[in-house]
């Protein structure tokens, strides 16, 4: 895509007065770093990071029918949510293949959110649109917000601070609420992409930079900082949390690609469910394993595995060295005998073979408070 049919979020000047450095990142314009990948992993880690994440996308589902209507194209369980409640969940193909993953939000059985993935947004509100045989509409509201994630262990201290939001540290894990904060109304959920506590906030466009100057100005003082897509990556792949067009594909089915455990097949019919039937009984050919790397060199997207014999076994999906674990390593696709913890394979990187080991899933987990 070209530069000039980049799109551009709400904070795209914000990022500029900041010294972000600008990159294209599933059509828009984004910053990859601030101060360093390095420091910004460090600070979500240790203290707090502030997120553009207003490329993502906000699908509004209204109707007498929109309950069924998400069971239908979703491969979770949506009737066990209780209203302010968020679900993990994907869009599943007839193949059992994830068109993408996504949060559902549930105001009532009547008024849900999804949140979609940015380079899918369109593809999945046609799909949605597509397969909508319910009393019900779905509607991309997708321009009409901006949306910035607070991470790490004192997001909740900073956010706390902020009028309207004393009370936020009482807002359970994977809840949400309607609020009045910054002086405009906004979406607050406990949810995030890193492996660290904190929040995200839809906020309407028009106000997005006001809320994220104001989050900047509290949060400083103790140790909040800007982060970019690098450190977005980087956290995420430590805490093993899938990226769409890496660990999950049209082509990779949900047992495949380690989502599994979202696969409710007792709940009814649904897009797909006939597959994952077929696969579970049958039991899948391969799966989402996370490595290290034992010899010198680091594993990136896309690198070829094989095992002791030359024969070739899968490939490396998400792949770098993180701050945190301080290790080489990465996720990948393998074919089912290698699987199992412990289990060794060649990574090959710039014609080398590389040793690596199978270690259990995730390289990072935060300690509970």
């Amino acid at each position: 895509m070209s530069g000039e049919n980049l799109k551009r979020t709400p904070l795209y000047e914000c990022h500029q007065q900041l010294g972000g450095k600008i990159v294209p990142f599933a059509g828009w314009e984004l910053p990859v770093q601030y101060s360093g990948v390095i420091q910004e992993h460090q600070a979500v880690r240790q203290k707090a990071g502030i997120f553009d994440v207003s490329h993502m996308g906000e699908v509004f589902v209204v109707g007498a029918e929109a309950e069924k209507a998400i069971d239908a194209m979703t491969c979770n369980n949506v009737a066990t949510l209780s209203d302010g409640k968020a679900q993990y969940s994907a869009i599943v193909n007839p193949r059992g293949g994830i068109v993408d993953d996504i949060i559902v939000y549930r105001y009532s059985p009547r008024r849900y959110l999804i949140c979609v993935n940015a380079s899918n947004a369109d593809k999945d509100f046609a799909w949605f649109c597509e397969h909508n045989k319910f009393d019900c509409e779905f509607r991309n509201k997708s321009s009409e917000f901006g949306q910035i994630a607070l991470q790490g262990p004192l997001a909740t201290k900073i956010l706390s601070s902020v009028p309207g939001l004393t009370d936020i540290a009482s807002l359970p894990y994977f809840h949400f609420q309607d609020r009045k904060a910054f002086g405009c109304d906004v979406i607050v959920a406990r949810t995030g992409y890193t492996g660290e506590d904190g929040f995200e906030i839809f906020i309407p466009s028009a106000q997005t930079p006001k809320v994220w100057t104001e989050l900047l100005a509290v949060g400083s003082p103790l140790g909040l900082v800007p982060a970019g897509l690098g450190a977005r990556d980087s956290l995420r792949l430590e805490a093993c949390l899938p990226l769409h067009g890496h660990e999950l594909s049209d082509d990779l089915s949900a047992y495949e690609s380690g989502l599994g455990w979202i696969v409710k097949l007792n709940k009814g019919d649904f897009i797909g469910r006939d597959a994952l039937v077929k696969e579970k009984e049958a039991g899948s050919q391969r799966g989402l394993v996370g490595f290290l790397v034992d010899d010198p060199g680091i594993a990136r997207h896309g690198d070829k595995i094989f095992d002791a014999k030359g024969m070739e076994i899968g490939w490396v999906t998400s792949g770098t060295k993180t701050p945190t674990v301080n290790k080489a390593l990465g996720l990948a696709i393998v074919t089912s005998p290698f699987t199992k913890d412990g289990s060794t394979f060649f990574v090959e990187v710039r014609g080398k073979r590389l040793a690596a080991h199978v270690v259990k899933r995730p390289f990072y987990k935060r300690a509970l408070s």
